[in-house]
């Protein structure tokens, strides 16, 4: 169901909010993403990471009126405000919870509904269009993100049901994986390095904006490092889903050679993302969650991943 029209209320997900006059300032020296490229017509996707370059969160960032809001898995919004809090004390910038005053949803090829609600979104990936206190946001392979005050939620979600089928969260899961957007989850966080989910290929990255917290690292990684670890696509014919952070196995190793990032069930079993080690992923002898677990087989990613663009950024 992933490639059909629909629409999915985005209810796994909070938002945290940035405002203030120094909202952009403070927020460029803690996110991996570059703010002077956010406007009212772009969004970006992004991270925040600890000192050694691991991730405490990954996000999608759009700019508003007097700030930002960055949408990322609800259960990590609260300890990234405890977290923010303790270098915004100086600065000129409030920080909040704002998971209660949106409402998201995610459309699959769903534009003639966008269109409807008066928003005529652009084909450019991160793309923002706005109207009537609403923004649509384009993603790959068909999909966007629709953002409303949370007000407007029941009214929104009738106009959509008129036009698409609504359909599980994992229906939305599934088209994410496919487009190759890992994601940091609870269970995730500070495992992964930014180019471990390939975000330095997806414009989460910059390596022109200056200093930001792990900054260092990451940036030693792309122009010094030889990344071990990446983000693969793969798929088993079995039924119960893995968590994030379920570890997989090769013969080519007695320990774990990866972690699931995120799962959804598919048509033939289910396709997740992991980071996966290089040589086990040439190797193609992967199982899940024992040496004995269902094997996966490799998918094609949409995308390639290159250095030289990436660090154009």
């Amino acid at each position: 169901m992933a490639d059909t029209a629909f629409f999915c209320p985005l209810s796994h997900e909070g938002v945290l909010a940035a405002h203030g006059s120094d909202a952009s300032k403070f927020l460029q020296g803690q996110l991996t993403c570059n703010l002077n490229y956010l406007n009212e017509n772009t969004a970006s996707l992004g991270a925040r990471c600890t000192p050694k370059g691991r991730m405490l969160s990954s996000f999608r960032i759009v700019s508003v009126a007097d700030g930002y809001l960055l949408a990322m898995t609800r259960e990590l919004v609260i300890s990234q405000l405890a977290d923010l809090h303790k270098y915004a004390v100086f600065s000129k910038t409030t920080l909040s919870d704002a998971s209660g005053e949106w409402v998201r949803f995610g459309l699959s090829n769903g534009d003639g509904a966008l269109v409807s609600l008066g928003l005529d979104l652009p084909q450019t990936l991160d793309s923002v269009a706005r109207a009537n206190d609403l923004m649509a946001i384009r993603l790959s392979n068909g999909r966007a993100e629709l953002w409303a005050p949370a007000g407007k939620a029941e009214t929104l979600q009738t106009r959509l049901s008129a036009q698409l089928p609504q359909a599980p969260l994992n229906a939305w899961l599934l088209g994410q994986i496919r487009a190759g957007l890992g994601q940091v989850f609870e269970q995730t966080r500070e495992l992964f390095i930014p180019q471990m989910l390939n975000l330095q290929a997806l414009g989460a990255v910059s390596f022109k904006k200056g200093c930001y917290t792990g900054q260092e690292i990451v940036a030693r990684m792309q122009y010094l490092g030889k990344l071990k670890r990446r983000l693969y696509r793969l798929s088993a014919h079995c039924e119960e889903l893995p968590a994030p952070s379920t570890e997989l196995f090769s013969p080519l190793s007695s320990s774990a050679v990866g972690e699931v990032v995120v799962a959804a069930s598919s048509e033939a079993g289910i396709e997740l993302l992991a980071v996966l080690q290089e040589d086990a992923a040439s190797n193609g002898q992967i199982h899940l969650g024992t040496l004995q677990g269902p094997p996966l087989d490799l998918l094609d990613l949409p995308y390639t991943l290159n250095r030289d663009l990436e660090i154009q950024r």
